[in-house]
């Protein structure tokens, strides 16, 4: 297992981001976490298989529909287990 941290920036709050993201981790068996930041972006963490977290990647740097994401920066961060993907109170 891995785990990452993203930070996503542009048109990421106010569209569903956080939500998207949580039914596109529950649709690939990722767990972690999304919340709103207050500059505006979106940060996320991801747990799971490297090749499924990859894929959560993938979709964080498309974003939902009605988003327009402008870049995302990628740390790695250590695994936590956590049980599920939730939704986190803005920072």
């Amino acid at each position: 297992m891995i785990r990452k941290r993203a930070i996503v920036n542009g048109t990421v709050q106010g569209v569903g981001f956080r939500w998207a993201a949580r039914e596109q981790a529950q649709r690939l068996g990722v767990v972690g976490w999304a919340r709103n930041r207050a500059d505006g972006s979106v940060e996320a963490e991801v747990e799971g298989a490297p090749e499924t977290v990859e894929r959560m990647l993938a979709w964080l740097r498309q974003g939902p529909p009605g988003s327009a994401v402008t870049g995302v920066a990628v740390t790695d961060a250590a695994p936590e287990g956590d049980d599920g993907f939730r939704i986190c109170h803005t920072v």
